[in-house]
């Protein structure tokens, strides 16, 4: 049998990148997956692609900070697969600059994908949570449950450039701690993993020119300076940037049954990186 067999999970930001390596993982080991992504195909490719493999998936396209985005993304995995076990708060992207630069629209836009929406889409399964703990302690069950938030080695120890995401990811840090305070009597394991150096379209060297993404009609850029990029990897104990399946396993290994007894953590997922 599988470790997630039967299991049900959430996995925003899923349509490309590490989310779609979660969501991949997740799925390979038995969980029915709800996919999530700010465009719709990405995010059915990903299904398709889950399916493909013997897996069971559904999309749920939109962003993650949208109005009614929250409530409309738990609703899937529970009318869909009839229930709600794992919930991983991936989404996100950077929108870097030097605080006398930065704009409030840089700063709001990156505080609501990376600390306001894991809030609001947690928020949301909250009735569901408490209702199935409630009736499984009734009928002399324990069943644990997941939640996985994503944060960074900048929101532990800075990064210059990026008050707005080490601040939004110092965030993420502070809702896990509180979270597996007030949901560990529901039997929910509240981690967080934070990442290091993970080679994704956000942080590669651009083929040619600058790189970019368009995130609701903004042109963010993205990439990272070969040669910065290339001494960024030396500073790394182990050698290199990791790749997204690596970064998918540290998500993993919090959400099996041998993490039943381990809340309010934070696993670095660096190579060896120091803070």
């Amino acid at each position: 049998m599988k470790k997630l067999e039967g299991k049900v999970a959430i996995v925003s930001g899923s349509g490309r990148g590490i989310g779609r390596a979660i969501a991949m993982k997740l799925a390979s080991e038995g969980a029915k997956v709800v996919v999530n992504d700010l465009d719709a195909a990405p995010a059915e490719q990903t299904v398709a692609d889950i399916k493909k493999a013997g897996g069971q998936a559904l999309a749920c396209a939109g962003s993650v900070t949208a109005d009614g985005f929250a409530d409309k993304f738990v609703k899937t995995a529970i009318d869909g697969f009839g229930g709600l076990d794992i919930i991983i708060n991936n989404a996100g992207y950077t929108w870097d600059n030097v605080i006398q630069k930065m704009t409030d629209e840089q700063w709001n836009a990156i505080i609501d994908v990376h600390l306001t929406a894991p809030f609001k889409i947690l928020r949301a399964a909250a009735d569901f949570l408490r209702a199935a703990s409630k009736k499984e302690a009734e009928a002399g069950q324990e069943v644990f449950r997941k939640v996985v938030n994503i944060s960074s080695i900048a929101g532990l120890g800075g990064n210059a450039g990026q008050v707005n995401y080490s601040a939004a990811k110092a965030g993420a840090v502070g809702l896990t701690l509180a979270l597996a305070k007030e949901w560990g009597r529901y039997k929910v394991n509240v981690n967080c993993v934070a990442f290091g150096m993970i080679k994704t379209r956000l942080t590669e060297a651009p083929a040619s020119g600058d790189a970019s993404i368009d995130v609701e009609g903004r042109k963010i850029k993205v990439g990272v300076n070969p040669d910065l990029l290339a001494m960024m990897e030396r500073s790394i104990p182990l050698g290199r940037a990791g790749t997204p399946d690596e970064a998918a396993g540290s998500v993993y290994l919090l959400c099996t049954p041998e993490s039943n007894y381990v809340s309010g953590q934070t696993l670095v997922c660096g190579g060896g990186m120091m803070i």
